[in-house]
Order: C-alpha cells, then structure tokens, then sequence
C-alpha cells in the first residue's frame, strides 16, 4: 500500500464514466496478460484533451481542480495507455476519487 504524501487528492469532476472498464489484445487470454490500471479521473484526462480537444487549463476547470494537478492525471494516464499498447498489456479502468456531476455521487477507492 502506498504511503501518501502531503495533501490528499480532492475529488475530480468526471462527466462521462466508462461502460467498458477492460481493453486488451485480440486472442490473447486476459489471465495470460499483465494489467495497467487507469483510475476514472485519468481517463476522463484523456478524454477531455485528447477526444474533445481541450486545452489543459480549461480541462481543468471543468473537472475542478488546479492545472498542475491536471497535468499530473494526464500524463499519468497517457504514460499508462503508452506502456499498455507498446508492450501487449491489458487496460483496466477502475478506482480513484472523484464526483459525478449529474447524480452528485462520490466514488472513492482506497486502492489508489
């Protein structure tokens, strides 16, 4: 278990959470694969640059958090997504802390 460090993270805004929580390579068995795990606010990172098009910043008003940690969630998740496709590992979706807006409910995981 990781020891935290300084302040604990606060929740991140994410507007869509995914219907699909695995991805891995064609006609390899999941339980022969290594897997990386990407939290739901790192995806929703990606999401918002990467599909919408947003600039960081207004990323990261949107999710509600500051630019830098915004930053931070991106580049872990594209560090995740870059390893898992160039090395044949799975992707799993799950965890972290976060709100969504529309049912204002709160998830968080204590394995993150």
């Amino acid at each position: 278990m990781k020891k935290c460090r300084g302040r604990p993270k606060c929740p991140r805004r994410v507007e869509q959470t995914p219907n699909v929580t695995y991805f891995k390579p064609r006609g390899v068995p999941l339980s022969n694969l290594e897997v990386v795990s990407i939290t739901v606010e790192e995806l929703e990172a990606l999401r918002l640059v990467d599909v919408e098009g947003l600039r960081q910043e207004d990323a990261a008003i949107r999710v509600g958090i500051s630019r830098r940690a915004f930053w931070e969630d991106l580049k872990a998740a594209r560090t995740k997504v870059a390893l898992a496709l160039t090395t044949g590992k799975a992707i799993e979706i799950k965890g972290g802390n976060y709100i969504n807006p529309e049912n204002a409910d709160i998830s968080e995981d204590a394995d993150t």
